[in-house]
């Protein structure tokens, strides 16, 4: 009897809220203490450390091999860092490492989770939304609305729940 591979889900990691607010959606919608009808693929795009060092004149980069370095293993350790607060996550959402499978790739998170889909034919991409207006968007660009137009598979934007204020 053929076993049928579980569909993937492939969620965007980091550090902020927004992402931490779209695991716990998803762990929660899709999960529950007994049925597990997913796997899932945390994704954590690891800035590239050549982006943090610039151009100091014509020819001249600031900073050194050592910086170039330090930053590179400073990058990383932060990335250690969100994985394991991922895997915390899941793990209070008795999510289990049968479930899910952590990944670090270096790179723009826009092409990195597109990426990540692809190469794990992934029939979601789940993403945090941080909410920005028009503007902001044009200028810091935005990973959901990048990937809701170019990933290959459907998209879910998880918003921030809006607070609501009570007055008596």
């Amino acid at each position: 009897m053929a076993t049928t591979e579980k569909p993937v889900i492939v969620i965007g990691f980091d550090d902020s809220e927004y992402s931490t607010g779209a695991l716990e959606w998803t762990l929660d919608h899709f999960f529950s203490s007994s049925i597990h009808p997913f796997k899932i693929v945390v994704v954590y795009a690891k800035p590239m450390p050549d982006l943090f060092i610039g151009v100091g004149g014509p020819g001249m980069m600031v900073g050194s091999a050592g910086t170039f370095q330090y930053l590179d293993e400073d990058l990383k350790k932060k990335a250690a860092i969100i994985i394991e607060t991922a895997k915390q996550i899941c793990a209070s959402k008795s999510v289990t490492v049968d479930d899910v499978k952590f990944e670090v790739d270096e790179g723009d998170a826009r092409y990195v989770l597109c990426e990540a889909v692809g190469r794990h034919r992934a029939s979601m991409l789940v993403v945090g939304s941080h909410g920005y207006g028009a503007v902001k968007r044009a200028f810091l660009g935005s990973v959901s609305d990048y990937c809701a137009h170019q990933a290959s598979c459907t998209v879910l934007i998880v918003k921030k729940p809006k607070t609501t204020t009570t007055t008596t």
